[in-house]
């Protein structure tokens, strides 16, 4: 057992690092496909069993991202985040207004829908609405971002690492609803503030004339669908009910169709990011197979009991290193055994959350925004971003641990 121990720490390091990375050298790999060498080889080693590879693998989780796939791809495709667009541009009469409208829809939908969701669909409105206004796109871009990052703590299903916690946590939705949501709110404020600040000469005008976009087609019966089956699920959430069971409920409502084909649908499912969770769940699972996580728990633990301030620092500076969902895969062995597990979770879904606004490359929802804009000519830098990406961290940050203090 010795000698397995001795070969899984840098097998497991071996492939965090390549999940910080994103690659290795010279090898077509991405995250997801890094994650799953990764776990076939501690499995293939002996360091973890089949078996218990298995059992480490959270299928709650998984469950879970699925059926808000299904649900987010059934939204888009029947124009509801067109719709929501096309709102934001009608009551928008200045830059300052179209900023704030900008950073409330991302923010509050965000926590709704997942955040890599709804800034891939606002990315291309935010560059149509600003080259017609010949507005900077870099400062609403920014409050895209930063509010979809901001917006996604207040809820179990904001993001990704919120939905690890929950299952692992079994937090309820409404109490983890209520602890979180009103710093997500104040963090919006100050995204919102801060971009005001940073880019005085956006903001300085006091009103545009109103641009008219192309109306775009909504199938109403498919949003009216969708959305009564989306608030239905919200409802079981606060009522109580399991939280994968009432997701894959409303997923599975939206398969009985006869207007959309499952072809349309099951293609467009992010498989690269179920495979990821699958991996690292067994990578972290052999930490704990072979108790190298009671070591990182002796590490962490006198953080962790001096407060919610050095816990929040660690888990940004971990977040920024290897991304916030493998860093709160490398918590969850560890909570269980604090002395206040429920305030050790929240801290680690706002302090991961809140992370991912400090560079450019803090959270997928960066990049894809970046990564968006570039293709249509619009550079987003890293340093640029840097200017108010991190003043709303930190505020952010400030804000969160007063608030878990208390």
């Amino acid at each position: 057992m010795f000698g397995l121990r001795t070969i899984a720490l840098p097998l497991i390091a071996i492939t965090y690092l390549g999940v910080a990375i994103g690659e290795y050298p010279r090898l077509k790999m991405n995250r997801a496909t890094i994650a799953l060498v990764g776990a076939v080889a501690l499995v293939a080693l002996g360091i973890i069993s089949f078996d218990a590879a298995v059992q480490a693998i959270d299928v709650d989780t998984l469950l879970l991202l699925f059926a808000m796939m299904v649900v987010n791809l059934h939204l888009r495709l029947s124009g509801f985040f067109d719709f929501v667009s096309m709102r934001i541009v009608t009551v928008a009469r200045s830059p300052r207004i179209l900023l704030a409208w900008i950073v409330l829809a991302s923010g509050v939908l965000s926590a709704l829908f997942l955040n890599d969701t709804i800034v891939l669909m606002f990315t291309p409105l935010v560059l149509q609405v600003t080259a017609s206004l010949k507005r900077n796109p870099i400062p609403y871009l920014i409050g895209l971002v930063t509010a979809a990052n901001i917006g996604s703590t207040a809820t179990i299903i904001g993001n990704p690492q919120n939905m690890l916690i929950g299952m692992s946590s079994h937090i309820s939705f409404a109490s983890f609803f209520a602890t979180l949501a009103p710093v997500a709110v104040i963090g919006l404020v100050i995204a919102w503030l801060v971009l005001v600040v940073v880019y005085r000469a956006e903001f300085a005008a006091t009103q545009f004339e109103r641009v008219d976009i192309a109306s775009t087609k909504i199938d109403q019966t498919l949003l009216n669908k969708t959305l009564m089956l989306t608030a239905a699920m919200l409802v079981a959430f606060l009522l109580g009910a399991p939280i994968p069971i009432a997701a894959l409920a409303a997923a599975a409502g939206l398969f009985i169709t006869r207007r959309i084909d499952p072809d349309e649908i099951l293609p467009q499912v992010d498989w690269s990011l179920l495979v990821f969770f699958s991996g690292l769940f067994v990578v972290t699972g052999a930490l704990s197979f072979t108790h190298w996580s009671d070591q990182l728990f002796a590490l962490v633990e006198p953080i962790a009991r001096a407060g919610v301030a050095p816990l929040s620092i660690i888990t940004v500076i971990l977040s920024n290193l290897v991304s916030n969902v493998p860093a709160v895969l490398l918590f969850r062995p560890l909570v269980p055994h604090f002395a206040d597990p429920t305030r050790v979770w929240l801290t680690l879904a706002m302090a991961s959350t809140f992370a991912g606004n400090l560079t450019l490359l803090g959270s997928v929802a960066n990049l894809i925004v970046a990564e968006s804009a570039r293709a249509r000519g619009v550079k987003l830098s890293f340093g640029e971003y840097l200017k108010a990406g991190v003043p709303i961290t930190v505020l952010t940050l400030i804000v969160g641990i007063a608030w878990l203090s208390l």
